[in-house]
């Protein structure tokens, strides 16, 4: 049965730089940042944005953040896989936890949360995880992998 966990991320550095910017096209810039995390998740991470900026000001991301810290009373690392919308003062997004990724009693971890920010404001977040062997047979999209 998956366990709740909340608490807050505060981002300690942000460092944006462009890597696609086409004539008449939008940006696609890459985002550097760190965090730190309070509540249920405690500690500390590093992530990359991969961001596509509109128009009307707005974002669409993507990216990769590994935790390094505590969840619960177990110590270790995780890596979550990120999607989200930044538009307006607000920004908004899911997660979930890249299996295979946990480390030390953090090992076999699963999970899927997101968070909403307002701009200036530590973002809320609300994560749903459990500890389990990774299986053996994952089906998507009506195809079968077998994992080693």
């Amino acid at each position: 049965m998956p366990t709740r966990a909340m608490g807050t991320a505060e981002i300690q550095t942000w460092d944006e730089e462009p890597y696609d910017e086409p004539a008449g096209g939008p940006n696609l810039v890459r985002a550097r940042v760190t965090n730190v995390f309070r509540g249920d998740i405690e500690g500390g991470s590093t992530l990359t944005y991969l961001l596509l900026y509109g128009d009307d000001g707005g974002a669409g991301f993507v990216g990769m953040e590994r935790i390094v810290g505590r969840l619960g009373d177990r110590s270790g690392s995780f890596v979550l896989q990120h999607r989200g919308r930044f538009a307006g003062e607000a920004a908004w997004g899911d997660w979930s936890v890249v299996p295979g990724s946990g480390t030390g009693e953090l090992r076999g971890l699963r999970g899927e949360g997101g968070f909403v920010a307002q701009h200036g404001e530590h973002a809320q977040l609300k994560t749903w995880y459990a500890q389990e062997p990774t299986p053996a047979r994952v089906e998507r999209w009506g195809l079968e992998y077998e994992l080693d």
